[in-house]
């Protein structure tokens, strides 16, 4: 049985930024690297019109709340919605004061406003077109220091950042034809961080790499067909000196492999694993949104050797970009009703319950048929073939 679809208000379907309506005037420098879309901009002045009405509220709204280091968009969105990820209610009940809707910093108040069945979201600081400039005095000499003004997160990025390196999910077997470690220092069987490895295999001038192990394929749960390959991830090496082609004293041609060093390791290293190079990291757009549209998929497996997952877990899914799967999406998880039957009927007719919701993802990786997301939070346990839909 499939879950209703949430409509809500005009808000339920839009495709929603961050937590707009909570940042102050920003100059176009800090605006360029998350752009808003005539989408986000429409919804947003439909709200401005009216407000929130109240029954949009979460049931213990604050009537004001002080931003903190190590606050979340996510975190103070809870506050002020019953859905976090419903951003343009926010954006649009203080779209005034808004000029970056992507930038909210420690020190600034915000405060509810109610009247007439509504509500609106002001900023109770003066917008200034900068970020917060606060000091503190410390004696018995006097000195200043600027606190962080940098803009808080839209989630937790320690959650997550571990695996951007690490959950890899490649079309094809890529690995098999990757650099190789094909000896080891004093021919120890495993490296450890701060050890030799000589890898043979063509680097195309990268300096830093992964080290992973054992590609196996990742199979939808539905049809069963191989979604890409996932390998274990075991740690990363730096480049250290080149290898050449030479001709021994026999006059037969040798090889001298490349030399590395273990830079750091989940799993000791050993001969056979495979390099692949080190992506730059990229923390920008991590902003939780509803997808645009209805979405249905399964959950492929859980990432490590654990069997089910919980929150603050990972789990790769069986869409991606092809489906219109974006990284920033929240998605529903979805428990499969039992199969039980009538027991108030002499027939014992036989009964299939409705699926129930019991929890959400956060997708941060996204690759073309499929991706990885964040368990934000469950009641039951997650496993492989677990449905999950748009919130």
């Amino acid at each position: 049985m499939s879950p209703p679809v949430r409509r809500g208000t005009l808000f339920g379907n839009a495709v929603v930024v961050a937590l707009a309506a909570l940042a102050a005037i920003s100059g176009a420098a800090q605006a360029a690297d998350l752009t808003i879309t005539g989408s986000q901009q429409a919804t947003a002045q439909q709200v401005a019109q009216a407000g929130v009405p109240l029954a949009e509220l979460a049931p213990n709204a604050p009537e004001s709340h002080t931003v903190q280091r190590g606050d979340t968009l996510w975190d103070i969105s809870k506050l002020f919605l019953t859905s976090p990820w419903r951003w343009p209610e926010l954006w649009g009940m203080n779209l005034d004061q808004i000029r970056n809707p992507h930038r909210i910093y420690p020190g600034q108040v915000l405060v509810l406003v109610k009247s007439g069945g509504r509500a609106r979201l002001q900023l109770a600081q003066s917008a200034t077109g900068a970020a917060p400039t606060n000091t503190v005095k410390l004696s018995p000499r006097v000195r200043s220091t600027a606190l962080d003004n940098s803009a808080i997160a839209a989630i937790p990025l320690h959650l997550i950042g571990p695996f951007l390196n690490e959950a890899v999910i490649f079309d094809v077997n890529a690995l098999a034809d990757a650099p190789r470690i094909v000896a080891t220092q004093e021919g120890r069987v495993m490296v450890s961080r701060g050890e030799t490895a000589y890898v043979r295999g063509n680097l195309a001038g990268a300096r830093n790499f992964r080290l992973f192990r054992e590609p196996r394929p990742l199979l939808d749960p539905q049809t069963r067909e191989v979604l890409g390959f996932e390998a274990l991830y075991v740690g990363s090496a730096e480049f250290q000196r080149p290898g050449e082609d030479r001709v021994g004293a026999d006059g037969k041609a040798v090889v001298v492999p490349s030399t590395f060093v273990v830079s750091s390791t989940r799993l000791e290293a050993n001969v056979g694993d495979r390099l692949s190079p080190l992506p730059p990291q990229d923390f920008d757009a991590y902003v939780p949104h509803a997808p645009a549209g209805a979405i249905d998929g399964r959950i492929v497996s859980v990432y490590g050797e654990a069997v089910s997952a919980g929150q603050n877990q990972i789990v790769a899914i069986n869409r991606g970009s092809r489906d219109g799967l974006e990284r920033g999406h929240v998605l529903a998880l979805w428990r499969a009703g039992s199969l039980t039957f009538d027991r108030t009927d002499p027939a014992k007719t036989a009964l299939q319950l409705p699926d129930e919701r019991h929890g959400l993802l956060f997708v941060f990786r996204v690759f073309d048929r499929l991706a990885y997301a964040l368990i934000v939070n469950v009641k039951d346990p997650v496993r492989a073939g677990d449905r999950f839909t748009q919130p």
